[in-house]
């Protein structure tokens, strides 16, 4: 059973993006990003007003800048050549003057450096200079998107740990079900899903299982009932009532890497109307598995199950894209809108989420993750799409 990314694959990440720093023109680079850093050194930590930031110098060599009281941290866990730190933020000296002498130490004067983004930006206070105000180069190129397109398709090992976080999202979405009924309070009910569901989850996978994120969970996040038509509904702690209408969600991170499993359930019975919106939400999903092959464009799929709503006459009724890629991050790029053309390639994990909301009725929207595949899919999430097998 595989609950991390290996080392040797961060070695190899780590060669590929330094073949691409190199091939952009860059001599060496500065990479802000939390969600690429832990790509490519599988250092995970929390960002907060304190800079923090990968170097990789004009040798290939990577590179941590951290605040001191992460430093063991980072050496413990990142898979890296060395660790600078600095004091603490604000602190007597700034931090971007300790990063100004790496660089300089690291012979990055007069050198082409990338860079995602010109500096480090928080929202828990911090300010501080952009790096082109640290040192004299002969360039600063834009390498924004750059380790994102590097994790559009994913290795057998992230394949891996997305199947096994559908397995324990499958298992809460079960407990979710099961523990809703009329009368119940939303907040109690997904509370003692997620529990009992990373419970079971921890004792199973025991102490080499690391979430670097959130363990297994299942909610509604307010989409209970009339509220269930607001796509991103947030959660109001409402009581089930027999009929609501009900939309889901469930998963597990393992290893910093997510699935998502959605579903349309209703409390003790639906009626024609719901059933009807239901069905039309399921066909939809269907045109979009279909649609998805190897070699297409992401808007291919987006264009038929658009064209699907059209001959359904329920166009107003949908408010957003098909989809979207997951991985270490809930929404990544490409989507499936008829604005993005990336083609499609074996190895991407894709969520399929078509969507129809009734104002006074309901949203219904499953959601599925899929593996693309050179023949065309393979189903990762597992758990029943059927009407009748969805009622509380």
């Amino acid at each position: 059973m595989i609950l991390k990314i290996p080392a040797y694959e961060f070695q190899q990440r780590q060669s590929a993006f330094f073949e691409k720093v190199q091939n952009s023109g860059s001599d060496c680079a500065i990479i802000f990003s939390v969600t690429d850093i832990f790509y490519l050194t599988g250092f995970h930590f929390h960002a907060t007003e304190r800079p923090m930031g990968l170097i990789i110098d004009t040798r290939g060599k990577y590179h941590l800048f951290v605040p001191a009281l992460e430093h063991e941290h980072a050496e413990h866990y990142s898979i890296i050549d060395k660790v600078h730190s600095y004091p603490e933020y604000p602190g007597l000296r700034h931090p971007m003057e300790y990063l100004q002498d790496v660089l300089t130490e690291l012979n990055f004067e007069n050198e082409n450096i990338g860079y995602d983004s010109i500096g480090y930006g928080s929202p828990m206070g911090y300010r501080g200079p952009g790096i082109d105000t640290l040192i004299n180069a002969s360039s600063f190129v834009s390498l924004y998107g750059l380790i994102e397109e590097m994790r559009f398709v994913k290795s057998e090992n992230e394949i891996a740990l997305i199947k096994e976080s559908c397995r324990w999202g499958n298992l809460a979405h079960k407990l979710l079900q099961k523990y809703t009924a009329e009368g119940l309070e939303e907040i109690e009910v997904t509370n003692r899903a997620s529990i009992d569901a990373t419970v079971a989850m921890t004792n199973t996978l025991g102490p080499e299982y690391k979430p670097h994120g959130k363990t297994a969970y299942a909610m509604y996040r307010g989409q209970i009932g009339e509220e269930s038509a607001f796509p991103h509904a947030v959660t109001q702690n409402k009581i089930f009532k027999k009929g609501d209408t009900l939309v889901t969600g469930a998963a597990a991170d393992v290893f910093g890497y997510h699935s998502e499993l959605e579903r349309v359930m209703f409390v003790g019975e639906y009626n024609k109307e719901q059933e009807k919106y239901f069905n039309h939400m399921y066909e939809a999903q269907e045109v979009a598995f279909k649609s998805i092959k190897a070699g297409e464009k992401y808007s291919s799929v987006e264009e038929n199950v658009q064209k699907y709503f059209k001959e359904e006459g329920i166009t107003h009724l949908t408010k957003h894209h098909t989809g979207h890629n997951i991985g270490l991050l809930g929404h990544e790029a490409p989507f499936f809108d008829l604005g993005d053309d990336t083609i499609m390639e074996p190895g991407m994990v894709v969520t399929v989420e078509p969507g129809i909301y009734v104002n006074g009725l309901g949203g219904f929207r499953h959601s599925d993750t899929v593996l693309i595949t050179e023949n065309g899919i393979e189903m990762l999430t597992y758990y029943p799409r059927d009407i009748d097998s969805l009622i509380c």
